[in-house]
């Protein structure tokens, strides 16, 4: 069975060349939170970071401006296979822009696989080669709740980022969680392939950027270990489909600085939007196309703040 290379982002940015490799054993890890304390007393001093998880613990970081009479928003951002939480903070940069538009923050570690690979059980195409019991549904959605009995986080803006298995995660949590998402931005992931295996109770924001030169997670649609996965504009019009988008995708006139290293020479920007709008309950749905862009973009220092611009710009109603 083959496992598709640069999955995965570490913290030096460099891609994990995987090779042909048998799935012969589960993981055991649950993932699993730990009871949620008492909610928050609504003192406005704010508190210091926190740890949360259970036996998958993660450290949450609380914004300086973090006032418990006034419910901030929660950003979760989740790297790739075999990659860590420290490493894809690191590699998207957004921590000074989440802090500086008051989210409270985490990146959290996947469950290890029968490998030593840290990975996260989004859709069949990507990432659970070894076919492990693992609900990280269940255990992303009770970090959420164990953060709200710590701290007054907004029920209406509860975004998700993430890089390629990251990315493919952020959907599963879109379609299984679609009350609880109110956006998420997926970086060289994709959504089910098959679109009844995905069934959103209500619509949720999405910008999804790809590269076209992209060699792990093919812009165009693929397959990884015979399971499917759609196209990046399929992808895009997909998730239009499931919001109710009344607009067919438009090309903006803006573009999106992503990667530092595909300049014109002239604009700093060089990632297209298409954007499908006219949504339910004020949903949107983007393509960012970054054109030559590979799997492990360079990412530029204009990014975090696009993204945390469309999160802002994309709460529940």
């Amino acid at each position: 069975m083959k496992i598709p290379q640069g999955l995965a982002v570490s913290t030096r940015l460099r891609l994990v060349a995987l090779s042909t490799v048998a799935c012969l054993v589960a993981a055991s890890c649950t993932g699993a939170a730990s009871p949620a304390p008492p909610a928050p007393s609504g003192a406005s001093t704010p508190p210091a970071d926190l740890v949360v998880g259970g036996d998958r613990p993660v450290t949450v970081h609380v914004p300086a401006s973090y006032d418990a009479t006034r419910p901030a928003p929660l950003l979760i951002v989740l790297h790739g296979y075999s990659g860590t939480g420290s490493g894809v903070d690191e590699y998207f940069h957004l921590a000074a822009a989440a802090d500086a538009r008051g989210y409270v923050y985490a990146y959290p570690d996947g469950a290890t696989d029968s490998r030593g690979n840290q990975f996260w059980n989004a859709t069949d195409a990507c990432c659970n080669f070894s076919r492990a019991g693992v609900d990280d549904v269940a255990y992303l959605t009770s970090l959420i709740a164990e953060i709200q009995a710590k701290l007054a986080i907004d029920p209406k803006r509860i975004a998700f980022v993430g890089h390629s298995n990251g990315g493919f995660m952020t959907y599963r949590m879109a379609c299984e969680q679609a009350g609880l998402v109110a956006a998420i931005v997926s970086v060289a992931g994709a959504t089910f392939a098959d679109r009844s295996d995905c069934a959103p109770s209500e619509p949720v924001s999405v910008a999804q950027v790809h590269g076209t030169a992209d060699d792990t997670i093919d812009f165009d649609g693929g397959r990884i270990n015979g399971a499917a996965y759609p196209a990046a504009r399929t992808t895009a019009e997909t998730w239009a489909t499931y919001d109710g988008c009344g607009n067919e995708g438009s090309l903006l006139g803006a573009k999106v600085d992503v990667d530092a290293n595909l300049s014109d020479g002239t604009d700093p920007a060089e990632a297209s939007v298409i954007e499908w709008s006219g949504c339910r309950s004020g949903a949107t749905v983007q393509l960012w196309t970054i054109p030559m862009g590979g799997h492990v973009p360079v990412i530029s220092p204009s990014f975090a703040d696009a993204v945390m611009d469309f999160l802002v710009d994309h709460p529940k109603p």
